[in-house]
């Protein structure tokens, strides 16, 4: 698995540094392979989410008998699992593969940004969904564009701290 995950990363760090150098006067090759990676990330997201709202859970409230969830909420809890584990693989391995912190400290760290992210993304779809009644993709959208910032100053200096000085 790990020589996989290190061919695999190779290649895609490759693939994204091919498109770094008419931004290298304005940005360093992290911050974009970042934003490269955390792009594709997000695009994934926004599809997953299209499509377990509109496909799988068809707009319905998700009953699971004890409770029922919106299914705005609900496709977003479905999507979470995925898209968090893509992200964090593809950032280990392509953005951040210089960071000497061990996998599991990396992995947890990782999570508690999440859950940060998470707790904002929530608020946020609650407020924008169903106060103000805006529709839940571009709501969704728009929040990600939000923490994107929050993640990235979070993960250079946290999740994938180099051991001396960044």
């Amino acid at each position: 698995m790990n020589r996989f995950c290190e061919k695999y990363s190779q290649w895609l760090r490759d693939i994204v540094n091919f498109f770094y150098p008419p931004f290298r006067k304005y940005m360093t090759i992290q911050f974009f392979q970042y934003g490269f990676i955390g792009s594709m990330n997000l695009m994934f997201d926004w599809v997953l989410y299209f499509v377990i709202y509109n496909f799988v859970l068809q707009h319905r409230m998700l009953e699971l008998g004890f409770v029922t969830i919106s299914s705005h909420i609900a496709a977003l809890g479905m999507k979470l699992p995925i898209v968090v584990f893509s992200g964090f693989l593809m950032q280990k391995y392509v953005t951040f593969s210089n960071s000497e912190l061990r996998g599991r400290v990396q992995l947890f760290r990782y999570l508690i940004v999440f859950v940060i992210n998470i707790s904002i993304n929530y608020v946020g779809l609650k407020i924008l969904v169903d106060y103000y009644g805006f529709y839940p993709t571009p709501s969704n959208m728009l929040i990600s564009v939000l923490t994107i910032g929050i993640s990235y100053i979070s993960n250079k200096h946290y999740t994938f701290k180099l051991t001396k000085g960044d």
